[in-house]
């Protein structure tokens, strides 16, 4: 069953998109830097959809476990795990963010690439970041890549109640934060900024131009599980 069945996360082209997309090479660097630190490790990737960088990961030496609501995408990571071999270390689960089935401080390092931004609450939001926390090991890394409140221009209006949640970009609610949010909200959990990956952030119309909403502003960085968050 697929709980984003009739969605465009479920939809053929988005799959193949997906399943063709390059990894992310920041990421890339970051994760064999935590592998040298660690030797043999376990990594989290929430919201893996078709294997994009849980793939790659598992090549690099890396015990991964990719999570993902969308089954198609999921079958899709499946495919390229078989055709690489990589069946004893990328191990796929079917599983929304906020509620990861794994025990307490299992991971050394967590990525969250392109999927809180698809929280639809601040309340889901808050719970996927205290699900991450939870299940990283005191010392773990953590990868964000995720909307930026600059996406929008100043004066635009978030949903009634709710301090980031957007409609403007897709006509669905999504969380768009300001850096000071990002890093307010993570500390909360118990995450600091790693200066091993500073914040960037990409798409961001040059100075004097409008910000349009029509292409998303993004924030990559990483953080630490257990320091504290310097702003």
């Amino acid at each position: 069953m697929d709980p984003l069945a009739g969605s465009q996360w479920s939809a053929p082209g988005t799959v193949a998109g997906f399943a063709q997309s390059a990894p992310n090479a920041v990421l890339m660097k970051f994760a064999e830097e935590e592998l040298r630190r660690h030797g043999s490790a376990r990594v989290l990737d929430l919201g893996c959809g078709a294997g994009r960088n849980a793939v790659p990961l598992a090549r690099l030496g890396w015990s991964v476990v990719g999570t993902d609501l969308s089954w198609p995408m999921l079958c899709a990571a499946a495919t390229r795990r078989r055709e690489d071999r990589l069946d004893d270390r990328l191990h796929l689960v079917l599983s929304p963010m906020e509620s990861i089935p794994a025990r307490d401080r299992s991971f050394d390092l967590v990525i969250a690439h392109g999927i809180w931004n698809l929280a639809r609450s601040a309340a889901q939001f808050r719970r996927a970041l205290a699900e991450a926390a939870r299940v990283a090991k005191p010392g773990a890394g953590l990868f964000v890549f995720t909307f930026s409140r600059n996406t929008f221009p100043p004066q635009t209006e978030p949903v009634a109640g709710e301090p980031f949640v957007f409609t403007q970009f897709s006509g669905e609610p999504q969380c768009f934060l300001t850096e000071a949010q990002l890093v307010t909200e993570l500390d909360r959990v118990g995450f600091a900024p790693d200066p091993g990956v500073p914040f960037r952030e990409y798409n961001r119309p040059p100075p004097g131009a409008l910000a349009t909403g029509t292409m998303p502003v993004i924030y990559e960085a990483a953080f630490r599980h257990g320091a504290p968050a310097v702003l």
